[in-house]
Parts: structure tokens; C-alpha cells; sequence
């Protein structure tokens, strides 16, 4: 059991390192994540919404209906939270590509 928390850990790790650099797919898979609680992850609409906004963006179709799923259980105010931070996330991502 060890190993299959270290190997999800380490799964995760790498996607997340893979989505900040524009990964659509790798966006969308840690979305589903933070919305079922894998690998070892809380559920965290906030982060999901966040992370199938950048999909989205990136051009994955599913994490566009993902985001609307999700997103009628959340708060106005948790949704514009996942908003500012994804808007965060690109701008830090621009700022290291210049």
C-alpha cells in the first residue's frame, strides 16, 4: 500500500509540473483529481474549477463541461476564487516564458 501512495504521489508531482507549462490534458486529469479526491488529494472544487478552467483554456473540450458541472456546486465566491488563480497561474507562466 506504500508504494501505491508514493507512486500516486509522484503522479501527481509530475502533472502538476506538466500543467503549469501548458499541458491541456495534464490540466484536465489533475481537475478530475481535485474533484474525486485521487491520489491522495482532498476534494477541492475550488482547485478543480481552477484546474478544468486552464484545460479549457488550453483547448480540452471536456474540461470546459467539467468546469460547468462542478461549478453549480460552488459558491459565486469560490468560483471567482478558481478564476483569479488560474488568471495567476497564466501570468506567472507568461513572466517565465519572457
Amino acid at each position: 500500500m506504500g508504494n501505491s501512495i508514493k507512486s500516486a504521489e509522484f503522479l501527481m508531482a509530475a502533472r502538476l509540473s506538466r500543467a503549469a507549462y501548458g499541458s491541456a490534458e495534464d490540466c484536465f486529469d489533475l481537475g478530475v483529481a481535485y474533484s474525486c479526491g485521487t491520489g491522495d488529494l482532498p476534494i477541492d472544487l475550488v482547485e478543480a474549477h481552477k484546474w478544468f478552467n486552464l484545460a479549457a483554456l488550453r483547448g480540452n473540450e471536456q474540461g470546459q463541461s467539467m468546469r460547468a458541472e462542478i461549478a453549480e456546486e460552488m459558491t459565486a465566491r469560490e468560483i471567482a476564487e478558481a478564476q483569479r488563480q488560474a488568471r495567476a497561474m497564466i501570468a506567472a507562466s507568461q513572466l517565465r516564458a519572457a
